[in-house]
């Protein structure tokens, strides 16, 4: 039982070891226990139900006059001894003619009692009936359950236990990104010093072991077993065999049950209490990569299933914590953890479902992706954009399955090609480049699909800086489209012409090229494809001095975004013609477009054409006489051009604008005041920038974007003086405070930075200094 808790009547085992984090859900599911009778906890297994379960129970005991008592029924397989095994937990002897049951509630119904029953995953049914028994009898009573699935009773409030809190792969070296807050780190650390006493965590291994937890999905089981192996390898060893983690992870706790010493017995366990249809599901599932939606299971895993089926058994592979969901943009989708999903791969392999599943995953994937290009020009682009980000890691598989051989390599051409308005919209054009150059490397049979890979890797690289490749591809491209004969394919290769004369500075080439190619896009009613033309006719027109040609491309973009409720183009427009209509002295026309444009940039995460509309608005500041705000929104606008690429990308003649309207606002303000304002927009954190830049926030309610702690000036004091090994007393005295104040600020400390020791607040200090150092 944890320090300072009081014991009270009841049979809840000490702890043999530390217990590491889970504040968080402690505190909810105590919450939980105190408007509901009933709570069960869930979750995978070797998540670490049985641990929270019994710690809140011991953290709850005060509440309970008459104790907190655990049952355990993990290794009871007996459905009909569960209530035996409840009386022999309470030490209670059954009555020689009363039903146990009666027995049971004649001793609970006067009690103020918490029963937790542990581990009730093989045995629902007969637990679920006892529960509602024993609660309906006994109005005193509360009971915390513990399975891989919910009882499925009126009144169970349900708590699904999360893995342990471990660092994202690209916050690890970060400053101040202290590995000493995430509770897998902690967990590992202290495991690993009980096997090897000299452990620590260093500079030198803090990656290793954040991959290491990472690698096992913050699963407290697999995480002490891995560390158990510290006894015979390095970390960096175990981080190299945990490709088959179920070999290496094979050493645990005598004292745990069978089924948890291991984790590969742990998932056999979670496998056997699935029936063939949810155990097949699993296997198939693990086609995925990532998360995924129920619509991609039906097209790719439902084989003879009804949709209403695969909604059972999707809904029974939840409640078994073998599925997780989550809820992204307003859309259900389901993941794997890839301990669950490794196993699952490895009974898929054992089928002759594998090969054919790995196509249907790719042409599921190749039908999503073309059809949210056909409906990219219409206001569900938003939608497509939001599923198109959730879905990067199956579309990405999907396209690296089209590189094994030529057969294969024009449905992967087809798909790269299909995602060049996401990829431009979202500045990810090495991504786009990459692919392309990739697929079209492997061959394939010469068709319209490689003239559009082509006509795109050219604007791409163009984009991109690459004239020289950009011109390769036009030529390539060219050439092809004539052999074909295909008239849409010869205009794309004009358009891709149009963009790289335009890249290169010849305006007047490019008018050319881009009224070819939309002539046969008009006569077509492509509408993608004539924004493609029109906007670079627009940006052409006006770089040979032809505006009002400019003024009718960029009117008939708003025009044909406008009436679809479009948003992506209709931002680029807004953004353009925003600056046009600055030109011309309109200025109040041109803040209201570039904050139009900013707002539909907003709306889909387009971030290259909203650091656009933020540059036209700090102009517009100048020409309004604020060029402190105009020094704020250029910050932003270089903060977001540093993230995401810079807007002159798209207009080129950006620049030329920004040095002159800069120089204005420096004159106005000076230079040290200018750079004070430009440094706070550029640490500003996007969306208060934008909001700022639309008057929906003034510029003192900027925050910057989140740095190496949230602790105040006092407590960062605090904090440096912990971590130099001084009492509470001893940090009152140098501060100059009392020493409930100095408490009270290592508490609130403690409680910001999710610790729950001063020796990790101390790790976090000395993980801050390295990574300043660095």
């Amino acid at each position: 039982m944890p320090p300072g808790i009081k014991a009270t009547t009841g049979n809840l085992p000490h702890e043999l070891t530390s217990f590491v984090g889970r504040r968080r859900e402690i505190g909810e599911v105590r919450r939980l226990l105190s408007v509901s009778r009933l709570v069960t906890l869930t979750g995978v297994g070797g998540v670490g139900k049985t641990r929270l379960a019994l710690r809140v129970a011991a953290e709850s005991s005060r509440a309970f006059d008459d104790g907190v008592w655990s049952v355990g029924l993990g290794e009871l397989n007996d459905p009909g001894a569960v209530v035996d095994e409840v009386l022999s937990a309470l030490r209670l002897s059954e009555g020689r003619s009363a039903a146990p049951e009666s027995v049971l509630v004649e001793y609970l119904s006067p009690r103020k009692l918490l029963l937790v029953l542990d581990n009730c995953e093989h045995l629902i049914e007969p637990v679920a009936d006892l529960a509602v028994t024993l609660l309906r009898a006994c109005p005193e009573l509360r009971i915390l359950t513990t399975s891989r699935e919910p009882l499925g009773i009126g009144g169970e409030a349900i708590h699904r236990v999360p893995p342990l809190t471990m660092p994202d792969p690209d916050q690890v070296s970060l400053a101040g990104g202290g590995l000493g807050r995430y509770e897998a780190v902690n967990l590992f650390a202290e495991r690993a010093t009980m096997a090897v006493p000299d452990f620590d965590i260093t500079e030198n291994n803090k990656d290793v072991i954040a991959a290491i937890c990472r690698r096992l999905d913050g699963l407290p089981l697999a995480i002490e077993l891995a560390a158990v192996r510290l006894r015979a390898m390095s970390v960096e060893q175990i981080l190299q065999r945990l490709t088959d983690r179920y070999a290496l992870l094979t050493t645990g706790s005598r004292g745990a049950p069978a089924r948890q010493q291991t984790l590969q017995w742990c998932i056999d366990w979670s496998h056997e209490l699935c029936s063939q249809a949810e155990r097949e599901l699993w296997a198939r599932l693990t086609v995925f990569s990532g998360g995924f939606e129920l619509d991609a299971i039906e097209g790719i895993c439902a084989d003879a299933m009804t949709s209403s089926q695969v909604v059972d058994v999707v809904a029974s592979l939840i409640d078994k914590s073998i599925l997780i969901r989550d809820e992204v943009a307003g859309a259900v989708r389901y993941r794997l953890l890839e301990t669950l999903r490794d196993y699952g791969m490895e009974r898929l392999q054992e089928t002759s479902e594998f090969a054919s599943l790995l196509r249907r995953h790719r042409d599921w994937y190749e039908h999503l992706v073309l059809r949210a290009e056909s409906d990219w020009i219409s206001s569900r682009q938003v939608s497509w954009v939001a599923r198109l980000d959730a879905e990067q890691p199956n579309i990405r598989a999907a396209l690296q399955f089209c590189l094994t051989g030529p057969s294969e390599a024009n449905a992967g051409s087809r798909m790269a090609s299909a995602l060049y308005p996401y990829w431009r919209a979202r500045g990810r054009l090495r991504e786009g480049m990459r692919w392309l150059a990739q697929l079209l490397a492997v061959g394939g049979e010469p068709g319209p699909e490689q003239v559009k890979a082509l006509y795109v890797l050219s604007v791409l690289s163009g984009l991109y800086g690459d004239p020289e490749a950009s011109a390769l591809y036009v030529e390539r491209g060219g050439d092809l489209a004539a052999q074909l004969g295909d008239r849409t394919a010869e205009a794309l290769m004009a358009d891709a012409a149009g963009h790289h004369t335009l890249f290169t500075r010849d305006a007047g080439a490019a008018c050319e090229h881009f009224e070819s190619s939309l002539a046969v896009f008009r006569a077509d009613r492509n509408h993608l494809y004539m924004i493609w033309s029109l906007f670079g006719l627009a940006l052409a027109s006006g770089a040979a001095g032809n505006w009002s040609r400019s003024d009718e491309c960029q009117q008939e973009i708003l025009e044909l975004t406008g009436t679809r409720g479009e948003y992506v183009y209709r931002g680029w427009a807004s953004w353009t013609t925003g600056m046009r209509a600055r030109q011309r002295g309109e200025y109040s026309r041109a803040k209201a477009l570039a904050t139009q444009g900013l707002q539909l940039a907003r709306s889909v995460d387009d971030r290259i054409s909203a650091a656009g509309c933020i540059e036209v608005l700090s102009w517009i500041a100048v020409d309004e006489g604020v060029p402190r705000r105009a020094a704020e929104l250029m910050g932003a606008a270089e903060a977001l051009a540093q993230r995401v690429g810079s807007p002159s990308i798209i207009y080129p003649n950006l620049h030329l604008e920004h040095a002159r309207i800069e120089q204005e606002a420096r004159r106005a303000i000076g230079d040290r005041v200018f750079e004070t304002a430009f440094r706070h927009g550029l640490e500003a954190r996007f969306e208060d920038a934008a909001a700022y830049a639309v008057d929906e926030k003034s510029g003192s309610d900027i925050s910057v974007e989140p740095g190496p702690t949230s602790l105040t000036r006092r407590e960062q004091q605090v904090a440096e003086l912990v971590a130099e090994g001084l009492t509470n007393r001893a940090i009152a005295g140098k501060l100059v405070i009392s020493q409930r104040t100095a408490q009270g600020h290592v508490e609130h400390i403690l409680s910001k930075l999710g610790f729950t020791s001063r020796a990790q607040i101390a790790a976090w200090i000395i993980e801050q200094r390295h990574s300043e150092q660095a």
